[in-house]
């Protein structure tokens, strides 16, 4: 009887550590992060030209009074830092403000950073399309002079060449931490 049981126990830790292992596998393999917006040329532009690249996603919108635009600044001081390495990476910066964001403002908008980052945009479905490929978070949020801002994830999202989350970029980070995130990215 009690060999019945070792063996119950030892049949019952196997189909747990299967179990356990099987919910395990899913985070190993690249998160399919399936979308499709416009560059602020009307271009189509999404996840299928960025196979085979590292790249980076940082939601956003223009009317942000200053995460965005700190970040976006702080980003173009962290890729010219990093030199060529640089080139490697695929900067995105996606809106998450169809309503306001016209590819004309998003254009002129970007002129203050650096030129590799490549601004996107889409009508509220295909943001909403992006920002689940991402898990990323935004909401409308309605201001005291009839308006809105709009909350959203603050950090960069690192997606290896493979398509795996390498993580993310804070900008609360130290740059020491910052600069060797940018670029282990580059040479995934």
């Amino acid at each position: 009887m009690r060999r019945r049981t070792l063996l119950g126990f030892a049949g019952l830790a196997a189909i747990v550590g299967a179990t356990v292992a099987a919910k395990l596998r899913p985070a190993d393999r690249p998160k399919q992060r399936v979308f499709t917006l416009q560059t602020v040329d009307g271009k189509p532009f999404g996840s299928a030209d960025l196979a085979g690249k590292p790249y980076l996603a940082f939601f956003g919108f223009t009317h942000c009074p200053d995460v965005c635009p700190t970040a976006l600044f702080e980003l173009s001081g962290l890729l010219k830092e990093i030199g060529p390495a640089a080139d490697r990476i695929t900067p995105l910066f996606i809106s998450i403000d169809p309503g306001r964001d016209t590819a004309e403002l998003l254009k002129l908008y970007m002129t203050s950073f650096d030129p590799r980052i490549i601004a996107l945009r889409g009508d509220a479905a295909q943001t909403k399309v992006a920002a689940d490929a991402f898990s990323a978070f935004y909401r409308k949020v309605a201001t005291a002079s009839d308006s809105y801002t709009m909350e959203h994830t603050a950090g960069l999202f690192l997606i290896r060449a493979d398509g795996r989350l390498q993580g993310m970029l804070d900008m609360h980070e130290p740059r020491e931490a910052q600069l060797q995130k940018l670029k282990r990215l580059a040479a995934s």
